[in-house]
């Protein structure tokens, strides 16, 4: 599969939480340094997602906003 995103991280699964509807995948893309993303129950039962499985972050977006306080 090609795609036009080019900010793609290549990590492991490292948890996936189980809501209602949406299933939170915590991903680990390198040591320590995690991304989580929402998907539905069954994009991630078609895509087979498990722990431990490797997966990628695909991000594609026009801006990236920061906040402190």
């Amino acid at each position: 599969m090609k795609i036009s995103a080019r900010n793609q991280l290549k990590g492991t699964i490292r948890s996936i939480g189980y809501g209602e509807v949406n299933v939170e995948v915590t991903l680990e893309v390198a040591e320590g340094v995690n991304m989580a993303a929402i998907l539905t129950k069954k994009a991630c039962e078609d895509l087979k997602l498990e722990v431990g499985k490797e997966a990628y972050a695909i991000v594609k977006a026009t801006h990236v906003m920061l906040g402190v306080e």
